[in-house]
């Protein structure tokens, strides 16, 4: 009966997205108050009801209901608690109903934050949201009913892959899709503000927040699969260039880009068109990325379904999204009329360069990703395209892009005084001198190494530069810079610390791909191998059992300079229902680099497979992605963000008060 409440409650969230997806656009459209007011129940009335689908669904899973052919297909008794709950989103029909689940959330957060929203346009971005629901909720229904039952019932289920019975896993997908899913309400923003023909400072300040919300969940979410990816599957790697990889990344670039280009939008009135095309943009990819994870085009740990109908589903889906919004954009964008004048070397421009560079970039991942499926699909040729063509193609158009980003923040709007800039940087010409002298002198190379680290040390001389600046430190007394510092609009704060967190996050990926040491061999118990001036001794092999699992665990000794340093413990892992091996890399850091060892299949002649790495810098990978994700969230929590630009016209009204009390 619960399964059948969920069905039914996720019909009518179904009728009443039908609703709100057309009364209040059609009441935005003929001016009729009461229609455009019918949005905000809808709108919670739909929440509502697929929050009592989901609900069921969870129910089903923590009770170990059988009788769902989903629960059946993704969990068993005998699995942890937590790893029961986690298996609703870890195959196809349950991620989906939570997608649907926050894209009805943050319909409800538009309505509720929303109250500042001209209500014309609150009606039309909400109306878009519907549509949107309606089309996801559509092919739930059709093609991915998570409520389908089993006749008879079998007694125990298959069981959750065991890949995804992780910590990292269980927050993994959330994260991604609170930030695939946020980039709807920039979309939906951008189609309303075609479909009345305005976009002005107000709309990009009401945009900002959500794409901030969106991108800070993103970044949390890449980095956690990366750190999965880094202590789950044994490669001592932590990226990979996977094309599921790369479908959650190029949405991710293209937020960057919008947060950029929304800045001068709001702050000079200045490129209005390529904001709204770049939230079009980076909505569209991200359905993309559902498509690719979805359609049985890959073959990943990241794919959650093979059936070609839902891939038609989805592919007719996006034609309709992406080729209606594209349309419409052509269509409309001409009248929105462009706002303020800015010379090339100004704050302006340093932004347009930057929103070039991450587009540019995206379009490289985009033709890697698909140009191998494209080539199957037309000639049935297999090509592959791996790390080398990133790393020597994407890797060269951002480094750019990381050398302005010190400069930008310290331009002046409109015009800046390019001598004057460069002398500020002075602290930033240091730093990243400093650091190229001390690499060579201590490593000698490789180049790219030391230009990737020096650009990282270029880049957190910039934000320090640019914060002396804004606190004025040095120039007058300490105590003024401290209320300065007190009285910084947290957006800036949030700003340099994202800044900081992708210097940081630089240096950890140039470390870790340039001085990586690596040593695979069969080891006997007793027997030592030496890495990068450590010894590691197999000192035993044991086994016993877990929750659902056998475990295989090596216990390692490692040693430097005959003093003993740690004892490591990895293991590989046997699942009973699935008969899939996993590894469980033992890691040690200093947070300056990791110690890391796996263990592979047992060898025929005896012993076992061993890999041992030595990465330096990755624990700063880690560290500089919380600080990125710190950075979006101390700037998403500023109050501008919540109470809109003013109008050109309300500008003018303040304005000439003052003089009137003058008179």
């Amino acid at each position: 009966m619960i399964a059948e409440i969920g069905h039914f409650a996720l019909i009518l969230a179904l009728a009443l997205a039908v609703v709100q997806g057309t009364l209040p656009l059609i009441g935005a459209w003929r001016r009729n108050d009461s229609w455009m007011a019918v949005s905000r129940p809808t709108v919670a009335g739909q929440f509502v009801f697929v929050s009592l689908s989901l609900g069921c669904l969870m129910y089903a899973y923590v009770a170990s209901d059988f009788s769902l052919a989903n629960v059946a297909a993704n969990s068993h008794s005998d699995k942890p608690l937590p790893y029961k709950f986690s298996g609703l989103w870890g195959n196809h029909e349950g991620s989906m109903l939570l997608w649907v689940w926050i894209l009805a959330l943050y319909g409800v957060a538009i309505a509720g934050l929303g109250g500042n929203l001209p209500p014309p346009l609150r009606a039309r971005v909400l109306a878009i949201q519907g549509l949107v629901g309606v089309g996801f909720i559509v092919f739930l229904l059709a093609t991915s009913n998570p409520f389908l039952r089993l006749d008879p019932a079998p007694l125990n289920g298959n069981g959750l892959n065991p890949l995804l019975q992780d910590p990292g896993l269980a927050f993994h997908p959330p994260l991604l899709y609170f930030g695939y899913v946020g980039l709807s309400v920039a979309f939906s923003f951008a189609v309303a503000a075609l479909i009345e023909g305005k976009v002005d400072p107000a709309w990009a300040r009401w945009v900002r927040p959500w794409s901030l919300l969106s991108w800070s969940a993103l970044t949390a979410g890449i980095v956690l699969g990366s750190w999965w990816a880094y202590y789950e599957l044994g490669w001592g790697g932590f990226w990979f260039w996977d094309p599921v990889e790369n479908a959650s990344f190029m949405p991710w670039l293209m937020a960057t880009a919008l947060l950029h280009s929304a800045i001068v939008a709001e702050k000079r009135d200045a490129l209005k068109n390529w904001t709204v095309l770049l939230a079009i943009l980076g909505f569209s990819l991200s359905l993309m990325g559902t498509f690719l994870v979805r359609s049985g085009m890959l073959t990943s740990v990241h794919s959650f379904a093979a059936d070609p109908e839902r891939g038609v589903f989805i592919l007719g889906f996006l034609v309709v999204v992406i080729g209606g919004s594209l349309t419409l954009y052509a269509w409309r964008a001409p009248s929105l009329r462009s706002g303020g004048r800015f010379r090339p070397v100004s704050r302006e421009g340093a932004l347009v360069v930057n929103n070039l560079l991450l587009v540019t970039g995206c379009a490289t991942v985009f033709i890697g990703t698909l140009y191998p499926l494209i080539l199957d699909a037309i000639s049935g040729d297999k090509v592959s395209v791996g790390p080398p063509f990133f790393e020597s193609s994407f890797v060269w158009i951002m480094a750019p892009l990381f050398i302005l980003t010190a400069a930008g923040p310290l331009l002046a709007w409109k015009r800046a005084d390019l001598a004057g800039v460069m002398q500020r940087l002075a602290l930033a010409f240091v730093a990243a001198a400093a650091a190229a002298i001390l690499l060579v002198a201590l490593r000698g190379g490789p180049w790219g190494a030391i230009l990737g680290l020096t650009i990282a040390a270029w880049l957190i001389g910039g934000v320090a530069a640019e914060f002396i600046e804004r606190l004025r430190l040095f120039r007058v007394p300490l105590g003024d810079s401290l209320r300065r510092a007190l009285v910084l609009p947290r957006s800036a704060w949030g700003m340099s610390l994202a800044h900081a967190g992708v210097a940081i996050l630089i240096a950890g990926t140039v470390g870790a791909t340039n001085w990586q040491t690596e040593r695979v061999q069969v080891m006997q118990v007793g027997e030592s191998a030496e890495v990068a001036g450590y010894d590691f001794t197999l000192v035993s092999l044991g086994e016993s059992q877990g929750p659902n699992y056998n475990i295989l665990r090596g216990e390692f000794r490692v040693q430097q300079d005959g003093e003993l340093i740690d004892t490591l413990h990895a293991d590989k892992r046997k699942y009973w229902v699935q008969g899939m091996d996993t590894s469980e890399a033992a890691i040690r850091t200093s947070w300056i680099a990791d110690i890391y060892v796996a263990i592979g299949d047992p060898a025929p002649a005896g012993g076992i497979a061993v890999r041992i790495y030595y990465n330096p810098l990755v624990p700063w990978i880690w560290i500089g992605a919380l600080v990125m994700v710190l950075g979006g969230l101390v700037s998403f929590s500023d109050r501008r963000h919540r109470v809109g630009a003013p109008s050109r016209a309300r500008r003018k009204i303040q304005a000439a008060r003052p003089a009137e009390n003058e008179a």
